[in-house]
């Protein structure tokens, strides 16, 4: 259910990593050591334009546009693995992320591909993109910025050698902002006028971003998309008449000077510029506004356009990070972090949410045992979050406070997953209290065919877990359910005091559990 897995590998392993953009597919095959050093292989890089007519009345891929990136990542998968690639990590981003058509794609790949691709978040994609740096770039004591402007949105993060401070995104990039103003891509130049209305379009979208970072020390700026790349060339080879290299600093003056330059060339004569990738000629001076804006808003003199130093390098460290998390196993993961800082931020009853997801997690492992599922660590470690996430609602309003929590992770921007794993933890939470899990519910009905089934089992799961601490005292020390013939259960519980009230509550809504169990259902005290 995860990008990529927890383990370290124990030998060599050969990785690929699939980044499906709005304007482009890129992929990395990478040769990871057992010292968690790693080596590329090969990148590649297709323009596919996936994004392509999506942002506007429908909000969804085209199917041209599906079509080509269909194909172009069924190539690389292919390629990634006669490389001898034991896996294949995709995420998909903004286009994906925002498509109403969501889910056909993404199923389409799976079929068609043979990828399983995870669609991350804004916040997440910047957290990867910024990874991606610190990959490339050695920080010392600096503080840095780091833009990322892709087709469909635009990444930020400010942080230094130890990770990101702060994440944001903006739902604006080269393709969507040209889409916003058609006179960007048109044969004749654009106007000074047209120009400005989208410096301004950007500044009005990106005015979260300048008020939260105002003050904050920015020592070096980093741009890190084929959008500042090309710019940042242009400049070089236009302005300059000199060389690109893998890193070219330039000025905000300059910055202002090309984008002058190309906007005032019609899109023919844009696409012999000296520099410019002819591909991007139509969405180059929307991706030229865009970096002038921010670098105007954010007071940056100069930025660093950094070559192969993104997203797809992101999810290499993220990768290596987590199989080397058993290496420190007191340190918090990046997910953990995310799961606790949204809970205390809702102030929730933390003794309860620990208690009620040891309880859940006691049941996960003992029915994994009696044969009910097959689910493995990554199943494990999403129903664990999920418990501790369980009543969060309650700090709007304890009426309903499930559909409360389910809204509240739902729309999080929970750092280290994908929108899958968020929705799979959120529909666990909202079906721990009152109705069961059914289609007539669009939190259920989003999910997936096998995920549906894990929420019908988990969600039954945390609802005993919730009921054997109905009291909120800590009353049942540990519970394990174990086979009892076929079609049949038992519920140990060992008490450590008085539970009359849970085992009230798990009698009274038995019927509950044992429909969503499937099986029946027989509750046994233990001996203290």
């Amino acid at each position: 259910m995860s990008p990529a897995r927890s383990e370290a590998p124990s030998a060599p392993q050969t990785i690929g990593f699939i980044d499906i953009g709005t304007n482009s597919v890129r992929l990395t095959v990478v040769r990871l050591e057992p010292d968690h050093s790693w080596s590329t292989i090969t990148l590649q890089k297709e323009a596919v334009r996936l994004g392509e007519g999506e942002f506007g009345a429908e909000s969804a891929l085209q199917p041209a546009a599906m079509d080509r990136a269909t194909i172009v990542c069924r190539s690389f998968a292919d390629l990634a693995r006669s490389h001898g690639a034991q896996m294949v990590v995709a995420v998909a981003t903004s286009a994906t992320r925002e498509a109403a058509n969501q889910a056909a794609f993404v199923r389409r790949l799976r079929e068609e591909a043979g990828i399983d691709v995870h669609v991350v978040s804004g916040q997440e994609e910047a957290r990867l993109i910024f990874l991606g740096v610190l990959s490339r770039v050695h920080l010392g004591e600096r503080r840095a910025l780091v833009i990322d402007i892709g087709g469909g949105s635009t990444e930020v993060a400010l942080g230094d050698h130890a990770g990101a401070e702060y994440l944001d995104s903006l739902r604006l990039g080269a393709i969507r902002l040209t889409s916003e103003f058609p006179q960007a891509s048109a044969e004749a130049p654009v106007s000074g006028k047209v120009y400005e209305a989208m410096r301004r379009r950007v500044q009005v979208e990106a005015v979260r971003i300048r008020r939260r970072l105002a003050g904050e020390r920015i020592d070096v700026a980093f741009g890190t998309s084929g959008t500042i790349r090309n710019v940042a060339s242009v400049i070089v080879r236009a302005l300059r008449d000199d060389t690109p290299q893998r890193v070219d600093t330039v000025s905000r003056d300059e910055v202002r000077k090309v984008a002058k330059l190309l906007r005032s060339l019609g899109l023919e004569e844009r696409r012999s510029v000296s520099g410019l990738n002819p591909l991007r000629a139509d969405i180059v001076v929307a991706g030229a506004a865009i970096l002038d804006a921010l670098m105007d808003d954010l007071d940056l003199a100069e930025i660093q356009a950094v070559a192969e130093c993104g997203l797809r390098e992101g999810l290499v460290v993220d990768h290596l990070a987590r199989g080397a998390h058993e290496a420190r196993l007191n340190a918090p993961t990046v997910r953990e972090r995310s799961v606790l800082q949204l809970a205390r931020a809702c102030a929730f009853d933390e003794p309860h949410a620990r208690h009620v997801a040891g309880l859940a997690l006691d049941l996960f492992d003992s029915a994994r045992a009696a044969g009910l599922h097959r689910y493995g660590d990554e199943a494990r470690e999403l129903f664990g979050h999920a418990a501790l996430l369980h009543d969060i609602g309650t700090f709007l309003s304890y009426s309903d406070h499930h559909l409360h929590s389910y809204y509240l992770i739902r729309h999080a921007d929970l750092l280290g997953f994908d929108e899958n794993e968020i929705a799979t933890m959120a529909a666990t939470a909202l079906f721990h209290r009152k109705a069961r899990p059914g289609t007539r519910q669009p939190a259920f009905a989003e999910l997936d065919r096998p995920t549906r089934k894990a929420v019908r089992l988990l969600s039954a799961l945390l609802r005993m877990a919730e009921y054997m601490d109905r009291g909120h005292s800590g009353a049942v020390a540990h519970a394990a359910l174990r086979a009892d013939g076929p079609g049949a259960l038992v519920l140990e519980v060992r008490p450590v005091k008085d539970w009359h009230l849970e085992r009230w509550r798990l009698e009274s809504r038995r019927e509950a559990v044992e429909k969503g169990l499937g099986r029946t259902l027989t509750i046994e005290a233990l001996e203290p």
